[in-house]
């Protein structure tokens, strides 16, 4: 198992190469980079992707400083020398492959440069964000995992009966809507849409809360938390539901199961002591890979939705805006970091379960 984890943390510099160089070549020739829409936005031709655009302007103090000084001449245009410049300023006055190199080696030293548009650097702005992802990723699992197993372990012991049929609907309908349609209907239904106005529309806090007491402030963070999170859950506890019914009605009928209850042993000690660990291997080993999933990924549309400021929102930006340094940032950081959890969901299967090791053998 040793030799195995030291061949995987060995192939992830070449799989992370890998993933940088494939999307670096893309966007290289992708239309409409950052210089372009400076320059569209200096001519006022240009379009923003979103309202809350990051910081306004966007022009460095560089570019506004020589936009004030007559080179944008109107309808003639931009002066080239201008161009040049806002070329340098953005190091598109190099070519790609030195590009290239230069920000694979800022990134080995974990220095990945400063927004385009904000004054700030990608760390900063990713720690800024990084509260709220966590705070949606980290309840929507808790409360996934709480719900899920508990009803799949009562489906599978109750297979076939009216419980069970009735919840696999519920299962069913839920995981077919999606998490942004369904939290549109959230907003309609609870957040002042059309019927109540019981929740609120944005953000994490309500103002006005600085000096309020932590009772208090805890409260309004639930309250808050409470529509996006439930959009969050109810199509993710479909298939780990469904997961854990399965697993469960595998180990069932299994001849140490049979054996158990032989032996005389409650139905209680047979489910917990026995068919318990072998039926709880996916999903013990599932969980680091399903809390990125859902802490990187699946929260994005409803970061939008709900005008919550995460990581999910800031890479729609960064990618509406061509802010590279975010794009590229971060998907450094969190493919790196997807790549050691792959790993980890590897190495705890072997941890629940010591006869399954990834070792070659001889056939």
């Amino acid at each position: 198992m040793i030799a195995y984890a030291l061949r995987r943390l060995l192939l992830i510099p070449l799989t992370l190469f890998g993933i940088m160089l494939v999307n670096f070549t893309v966007v290289q020739f992708a239309p409409g980079g950052p210089v372009e829409l400076m320059i569209a936005r200096i001519e006022g031709t240009a379009v923003e992707a979103t309202a809350r655009v990051s910081g306004a302007g966007g022009e460095s103090a560089a570019v506004r400083s020589k936009a004030e000084n007559g080179a944008y001449r109107g309808g003639q245009g931009l002066d080239e020398t201008f161009r040049k410049e806002i070329e340098r300023q953005f190091g598109f006055d190099k070519p790609a492959p030195e590009r290239f190199l230069q920000m694979l080696g800022q990134y080995l030293r974990f220095d990945f440069g400063k927004s385009f548009y904000r004054d700030v650097s990608v760390v900063q702005l990713v720690i800024e964000k990084m509260p709220t992802s966590v705070s949606l990723g980290l309840w929507s699992t808790l409360i996934i995992y709480l719900v899920s197993i508990p009803l799949g372990i009562i489906k599978a012991t109750r297979d076939g009966s009216r419980l069970d049929v009735a919840s696999s609907w519920v299962v069913i309908i839920g995981y077919a809507i999606p998490g942004f349609l369904f939290s549109i209907l959230l907003i309609v239904v609870f957040a002042g849409g059309k019927y109540f106005s019981w929740f609120p529309l944005r953000g994490l806090s309500s103002p006005g809360l600085e000096n309020a007491s932590a009772f208090a402030r805890m409260t309004d963070y639930f309250w808050h938390l409470t529509l996006p999170v439930t959009a969050l859950v109810v199509g993710g506890f479909a298939g780990l539901t469904m997961l854990t019914k399965n697993s469960f009605l595998e180990e069932i009928n299994k001849q140490y199961v049979v054996t158990a209850r032989a032996k005389g042993l409650s139905e209680t000690r047979v489910l917990y002591g026995h068919i318990f660990r072998n039926a709880m291997l996916l999903i013990v080993a599932g969980f680091p890979r399903a809390l990125v999933g859902i802490l990187f990924t699946g929260s994005v549309l409803i970061e939008i939705i709900f005008s919550l400021d995460g990581i999910g929102l800031l890479g729609y930006e960064a990618v509406s805006n061509r802010d590279y340094p975010v794009m590229f940032g971060t998907l450094y950081a969190f493919s790196l970091l997807g790549l050691v959890l792959n790993l980890v969901s590897d190495l705890t299967y072997h941890w629940v379960d010591p006869r399954i090791d990834f070792d070659r053998r001889e056939g």
